[in-house]
C-alpha cells in the first residue's frame, strides 16, 4: 500500500476511528491496533514479506534480552556480532548475493575462466534496508547500555514496523520514538492540524512535482542515443527535482500521517538544494540515514580523531557502503565515490570561501555570494545524480562525454518539450514555497501563520487544484526499492 494510492485513504480513516474513538483510553490495544495496521499495510505488496519482517522484529527482540542479561562482557559482545551477523546476513542474502555472486564470476572471466553464478533470483522484500537499520541501530544502544531492553513485544515491533515510516523511512531512533510508543496519547488538535498541512503538502511534491520531473527525466534517460549535452544536462536537473520531491515528499506524509496519531517523527530533510557546499547538503539530505551511518559507524571506526588521511579513510568508506545501501549496482559505488571526492575537494579548498567571505563587505553582496555558492552546489549534486540515475556504466561515460562538449551548449531537444515549460513554472513555484516557508520544519508549517483565514484555504485549495490538474504520470516511490 502506498499514500498515494486509493486503497490508503479507506485504510487509514478506519485505524483513525478505532485508533482515536474505540482505543483512546487502552494504550495496550492502540498499540495492538497499530501493531495490525502496519503489518496490513505491508502485507499489501506481498504477504509473503510480512513473515520476514516479523522474523527479524522477534530476532532483534530476543538478542536485546540475551545481550542485557549476559553474564560477562565477552558473551555480551559475542551476541551482539552475532545479532550483527544475522541482521546483515538477511539483508545480504535478499539484496546481495546476487550482485556479489555476478561479480565475482565477471572478475574471473577476466582472467579466462568462466564460471556460470550462482543466483537465487529472490525478491527484493519492500523497505528491508529501512526496517533493518531500525533493529541494528535498538541492538547497537542496547549493548552500548543507552537503552534497556524493550520487554513488551508489540510496543518493539511497532517500533519497527510503525506503518507510516515502515517502507521509506525516516530511520528513527529506539531513543526517540519508542517512549512515544510506551506512553499514553491524547489527541491533539492542534499537532493534527499540522499534521493534515504536512501530509498535503508531501502530496503535492510527490504528484505534481516529482510525477512530473520523473515524466521528462525518463524521457531523457530511458534513451540515451543521440541527445544533446545540454539535453543530458537538463535531464539531470529534471531528476534532481524528482527524486528530492519524491523522497521528501513520502517523508512529509509519514510525519503528517505519525502526527495525526499523536507521534512526532524525526525530521528527514532540511531544504538541502539551499545548501551552500557538498558537506551542508548532506547534512541537510536524508537526515535519518547520514545520522545514522555518522552514529553507528563513522564514530565508532574513529571518527575525525585519527588525524586527516584516517578522517579521509572513515569518510570514504561510509560513502561506499551508503551506495550499497542504496542498491546492490555499481553505478551506486560511483555515486558515492563521486561524492565522496567532490566533499574531499570541498573540503580542501575551503579557503576560497573564507577568503571570499572576508571580501563581502555588504548584506548584497554576501547575498550574491551565497546565491551562487547555492547554484553551485545544486549543480554539481545535479551532475552527481547522473550516477545514481543512470545503471549502465557505458550509458554514464557517454552522458558526460556529451555534458563535457560543446553540444552542452546547444538548445535541448527531446519529444513534448513544449511541455516541459509548464513543468518549469511549476518547479519555481515549489522552490518559492520553500524558500520562504525554510524557517519551519515544512515550508507549510510558518508560511501562512497571520495570514486571513480566507488566503489560507484559497491557498490549500489551490495546491488541490493543482494536484488534480497537473499531476504527472503516476510513478512509483523511488526510495521503495532499497
Amino acid at each position: 500500500m502506498s499514500f498515494v494510492s486509493f486503497a490508503f485513504i479507506p485504510f487509514f480513516l478506519i485505524v483513525f476511528a478505532l485508533y482515536w474513538f474505540v482505543f483512546k483510553k487502552n494504550l495496550r490495544n492502540q498499540n495492538l491496533l497499530l501493531f495490525v495496521a502496519s503489518y496490513f499495510f505491508y502485507g499489501f505488496w506481498d504477504w509473503r514479506f510480512t513473515l520476514l519482517l516479523l522474523f527479524s522484529t522477534l530476532l532483534d527482540y530476543l538478542f536485546s534480552h540475551l545481550i542485557h542479561n549476559s553474564r560477562s562482557e565477552s558473551q555480551r559482545k559475542n551476541f551482539f556480532i552475532l545479532s550483527l551477523i544475522v541482521n546483515l546476513g538477511i539483508l545480504g542474502v535478499f539484496k546481495y548475493f546476487d550482485f556479489f555472486s555476478a561479480s565475482f564470476a565477471q572478475l574471473l572471466g577476466h582472467f579466462g575462466w568462466k564460471v556460470d553464478p550462482i543466483l537465487l533470483n529472490l525478491i527484493l522484500p519492500v523497505g528491508i534496508s529501512f526496517y533493518t537499520f531500525h533493529g541494528i541501530s535498538y541492538i547497537f544502544d542496547v549493548y552500548t547500555r543507552k537503552i534497556s531492553p524493550e520487554e513488551d513485544f508489540v510496543v518493539y515491533a511497532v517500533f519497527v514496523s510503525f506503518f507510516p515510516l515502515l517502507v521509506a523511512g525516516p530511520i528513527e531512533r529506539a531513543t526517540h520514538l519508542l517512549p512515544q510508543i510506551q506512553k499514553p496519547r491524547k489527541f491533539d488538535y492542534l499537532l493534527a492540524k499540522e499534521g493534515i498541512r504536512q501530509f498535503l503538502w508531501g502530496l503535492f511534491k510527490k504528484l505534481v512535482i516529482a510525477n512530473n520531473c520523473g515524466f521528462f527525466a525518463n524521457m531523457i534517460f530511458d534513451d540515451v542515443d543521440n541527445l544533446s549535452g545540454s539535453t543530458y544536462f537538463l535531464g539531470a536537473i529534471f531528476f534532481s527535482f524528482q527524486i528530492y520531491a519524491d523522497f521528501s515528499g513520502y517523508s512529509e506524509m509519514a510525519s503528517g500521517t505519525a502526527k495525526l496519531l499523536g507521534f512526532n517523527l524525526i525530521r528527514n530533510f532540511a531544504y538541502p538544494y539551499f545548501s551552500k557546499s557538498l558537506v551542508e547538503f548532506w547534512r541537510r539530505w536524508h537526515i535519518s540515514l547520514s545520522s545514522w551511518f555518522r552514529d553507528y559507524l563513522y564514530i565508532p571506526m574513529g571518527g575525525s580523531d585519527h588525524g586527516r588521511l584516517r578522517r579521509m579513510f572513515n569518510v570514504f568508506f561510509v560513502f561506499c557502503i551508503s551506495g550499497l545501501w542504496h542498491g546492490a549496482s555499481w553505478h551506486f559505488v560511483l555515486w558515492s565515490l563521486a561524492n565522496w571526492l567532490l566533499l574531499t575537494t570541498e573540503v580542501f579548498a575551503g579557503h576560497f570561501d573564507i577568503a571570499m567571505n572576508k571580501w563581502v563587505k555588504n548584506g548584497f553582496q554576501q547575498s550574491l555570494f551565497d546565491g551562487f555558492r547555492m547554484a553551485k552546489t545544486f549543480l554539481l549534486v545535479s551532475l552527481i545524480w547522473i550516477f545514481f540515475r543512470i545503471e549502465s556504466i557505458t550509458e554514464i561515460k557517454l552522458i558526460f562525454s556529451q555534458i563535457f562538449s560543446l553540444s552542452f551548449f546547444t538548445i535541448p531537444e527531446f519529444r513534448f518539450i513544449e511541455n516541459s515549460f509548464t513543468v518549469g513554472v511549476l518547479v519555481i513555484f515549489f522552490l518559492m514555497i520553500e524558500w520562504f516557508g525554510r524557517d519551519g520544519d515544512f515550508a507549510l508549517q510558518n508560511l501562512l501563520k497571520g495570514r486571513a483565514k480566507v488566503f489560507r484555504w484559497s491557498f490549500y485549495y489551490f495546491l488541490i487544484l493543482l494536484m488534480v490538474y497537473e499531476n504527472g504520470n503516476e510513478q512509483t516511490f523511488i526510495y521503495f526499492q532499497f
